[in-house]
């Protein structure tokens, strides 16, 4: 995947069935606070496969952080099913955000990035 498909994932998935979550890298902007529902997203490393003194192939650990108001199964199975129909294989866990008073579900995945292309 490029960087740009892996945003365009996010971005699909579904609020209800006229409009998708809110999605972000790392954070929304200071001047468009969200209310839950809401994704944030970030690669917090790389692990490359390292070859002939070259990164030969990038590996991203993708960071997928579900923000709600409450327990919502039903969002948590559409970022499921999105990550799954994509071929990522991740982790999950949650806690519970007491000072903001919010779900935060966080899914794991590796993600091997291909080059961009300007077709």
């Amino acid at each position: 995947m490029t960087y740009a498909q892996v945003k365009t994932m996010l971005c699909t998935i579904p609020l209800d069935t006229s409009t998708t979550i809110p999605t972000a890298y790392y954070q929304f902007p200071d001047d468009t606070p969200q209310q839950p529902p809401f994704i944030c997203f970030f690669y917090s490393n790389s692990n490359d496969v390292l070859a002939d003194n070259t990164n030969y192939q990038k590996i991203e650990h993708l960071i997928v952080e579900l923000y709600t108001d409450n327990k919502d199964f039903t969002l948590e199975a559409a970022v499921e099913a999105v990550l799954s129909s994509n071929g990522l294989v991740y982790t999950r866990d949650e806690e519970y955000l007491d000072s903001e008073r919010m779900q935060e579900v966080i899914y794991e995945t590796d993600v091997i990035i291909t080059e961009e292309t300007n077709g």
